[in-house]
């Protein structure tokens, strides 16, 4: 299948509407019917502001990114990213052309052409 591998960078302690920007960006792929979707704690990186962050001293926790991640069609992609933007959201996001399958398919999975 042709789709978009589209990745999220939050700060790992950001909130909206009282839950962690991560999770709440989970909880709409979810609702949404996207297939799945993934977050994964950085252990260090910088930002715009060319500061380094690194997950290894207990003062500097909730200062580390989380990417949030998704292998979507494009429709899926652009209404999670309408969705944010609608929630007037500052969140830096990538969107790359995917090419994606599950080999040795079972009968749940869409039916595409093999690689």
């Amino acid at each position: 299948m042709e789709g978009t591998f589209l990745r999220f960078y939050v700060e790992e302690g950001e909130r909206h509407h009282g839950v962690l920007l991560w999770e709440w960006l989970l909880e709409k792929a979810c609702e949404l019917g996207v297939r799945g979707g993934s977050a994964f704690r950085a252990i260090g990186g910088f930002g715009r502001h060319h500061m380094l962050h690194e997950n290894r001293f207990f003062e500097l926790a909730g200062s580390v990114v989380v990417e949030v991640e998704f292998i979507v069609d494009e429709a899926e992609a652009t209404r999670l990213l309408e969705i944010v933007r609608a929630e007037n959201l500052r969140v830096f996001y990538a969107r790359i052309p995917a090419r994606f399958g599950v080999i040795n398919p079972d009968s749940d999975d869409p039916r595409e052409t093999a690689f």
